[in-house]
């Protein structure tokens, strides 16, 4: 038989938009000749929903939205959606996160999911309930389907398994190989750089201790700091990759089960280009589903605003951006020109607003007030804060989102400034290092010179004093970036002094990272949501 992979790009409680893409690509798939559909987890829903799920009314509109699914499906095919269902227990959490398995004039049924992941950025044990794989056995057409969710395959041990925990059982082992006939997992996982390759070696051992295929359907999408790839694939029962769709797009992909195989789309493998994709995606996705249609960035003449500033145009095309260059006391006429010729570079809309006026008057009156002299951080800070109150007050006027432009080695050493550089709705960079900036940098120039090369050669200053630079205050990038790799996403300990002296700075700034915009997660470890250090602490390091 056909199965059709449907991997879609849902929208979180837009159950009605939700409902009709599904029902679109149902119909794709009987356009294809498929008698079986299978979509993301949570695909009616949207994931991860949180604590929305704290309003049953939202479960219930979702529910009903199901309740209509069922009877507009076509005949002669089974519609597998991941969603959110009632706990059919008297105890326990009030949900589960399920399968929800639709034939036309037959009654649905519902698989829930057994292991509930609470690392990282998950936490769905707060509200649901883990159901039992031993009951999720499908029967269709003289075959045994086991219908899994996404972490119920992740138990076997796994290089790549990131920070998921060492479960003491596998509950894929409670059921007898010969029981199955084939897999099916519905996965919302989210993307990070080496993830296909953890994605890639759970398939191939759940297929090959049944020793039946696996079909791997991924959401794609953003949701708030979370990216999903897609790339779902099908895997025989010796475990090789015979079918795969598209990365990072919505894509209906079909398996022939007779044939064992489908189509391969291919695969990006440059790992710069990758990472664009993953960070436009989620730059667009951020927006779109925001509401915003336009968005602004404040052009410094830096690298971070540069790349930035690129990412946003493929995110949502140069006549949606604006760039705003904020010329300070020590903005030097290079940092400008430089701005300039991006700006035009990229052929978007834009401006500059001084200002030295302001931050003068301001220091003026600061300093008859309190009585203070001299220039110090608070200085430096006024100035970062002034661009952050124009760069605000644009959103409102033009409302337009600011897309922030702190990057992952600033945000680990506390070097940026709380309401000041670190404004801004969402930032597409803050879980790169700055030696990772320049790299997707210089990708951006590898066919025509689009950054500046001035730009990407010119020493790092934040331009807050006369002739600063980046390396007076942080080591240079090529020492620090790894010793951030492997403290932050490694969660190895120092051992040098300077690795201890990184640790320390970062312990202190953890009250900044709490205020910081949602930071698009592209490594295996991010700050932001799935990092969750207390600012208040005693602990010793």
């Amino acid at each position: 038989m056909k199965i059709a992979l449907a991997q879609i790009n849902p929208t979180l409680g837009d159950f009605v938009m939700n409902g009709k893409t599904i029902l679109n690509y149902v119909q794709k798939a009987v356009d294809r000749n498929c008698e079986i559909v299978v979509f993301p987890e949570c695909a009616i829903m949207g994931y991860h929903p949180v604590d929305l799920l704290e309003r049953p009314s939202i479960v219930n509109q979702q529910l009903k939205e199901i309740s209509k699914i069922e009877k507009k499906i076509p005949p002669n095919i089974l519609v597998v959606f991941g969603g959110i269902s009632l706990n059919p227990y008297k105890s326990g959490k009030p949900y589960c996160n399920s399968a929800f398995v639709v034939q036309k004039s037959k009654k649905c049924k519902i698989f829930a999911k057994e292991l509930l992941p609470s690392y990282d950025v998950f936490d769905e044990g707060r509200h649901i309930e883990p159901g039992d794989i031993a009951k999720n056995i499908l029967k269709f057409k003289g075959k045994n389907i086991l219908i899994t969710i996404c972490e119920d395959i992740w138990a076997w041990p796994n290089p790549y398994h990131g920070q998921r925990p060492s479960y003491k059982s596998n509950p894929l082992k409670k059921i007898k190989a010969k029981d199955v006939d084939l897999v099916i997992n519905l996965s919302a996982s989210p993307f990070s750089v080496d993830k296909f390759k953890g994605r890639k070696t759970v398939c191939q051992k759940t297929a090959l201790h049944f020793k039946a295929p696996i079909v791997y359907v991924n959401m794609v999408g953003a949701q708030d700091e979370i990216i999903y790839d897609g790339l779902s694939f099908v895997t025989s029962k010796t475990g090789k990759i015979v079918a795969k769709a598209h990365q990072f797009c919505e894509d209906i992909l079909v398996y022939d089960t007779d044939l064992d195989k489908g189509f391969m789309q291919p695969t990006e493998k440059h790992k710069s280009e990758i990472i664009r994709q993953a960070l436009v995606l989620g730059l667009r996705d951020f927006l779109r589903k925001t509401g915003f249609q336009k968005a602004h960035v404040g052009l410094s003449g830096g690298i971070d605003s540069a790349l930035v500033a690129c990412l946003l145009v493929d995110a949502i095309g140069p006549q949606n951006v604006t760039c705003i260059t904020l010329p300070g006391p020590f903005t030097t006429e290079l940092s400008i020109q430089l701005a300039n010729q991006l700006a035009e570079n990229l052929g978007v809309q834009h401006t500059s607003f001084s200002i030295t006026e302001h931050y003068e008057n301001f220091n003026k009156k600061f300093n008859e007030k309190f009585n203070h002299s001299g220039f110090s951080i608070v200085q430096e800070n006024f100035q970062a804060r002034l661009r952050g109150i124009s760069l605000m007050g644009f959103s409102n006027l033009d409302e337009s989102l600011l897309v922030n432009t702190s990057n992952k080695s600033e945000f680990a050493m506390g070097y940026t400034t709380l309401y000041g550089d670190m404004v801004g709705g969402i930032c597409p960079i803050g879980d790169l290092t700055k030696t990772e900036v320049f790299e997707l940098a210089k990708w951006y120039n590898h066919q025509h010179e689009l950054i500046p090369w001035e730009i990407i050669n010119r020493p790092p200053t934040a331009e807050l004093k006369e002739n600063q630079k980046d390396s007076d205050t942080l080591p240079s990038y090529d020492v620090l970036d790894p010793v951030v790799k492997k403290i932050v996403e490694k969660f190895k300990a120092p051992t040098t002094t300077m690795e201890q002296n990184v640790l320390q700075k970062m312990m202190r700034s953890e009250f900044k990272r709490w205020q910081a915009p949602p930071i698009l997660k592209i490594s295996s470890h991010a700050f932001g949501r799935g990092r969750r250090l207390p600012v208040a602490h005693k602990a010793v390091y």
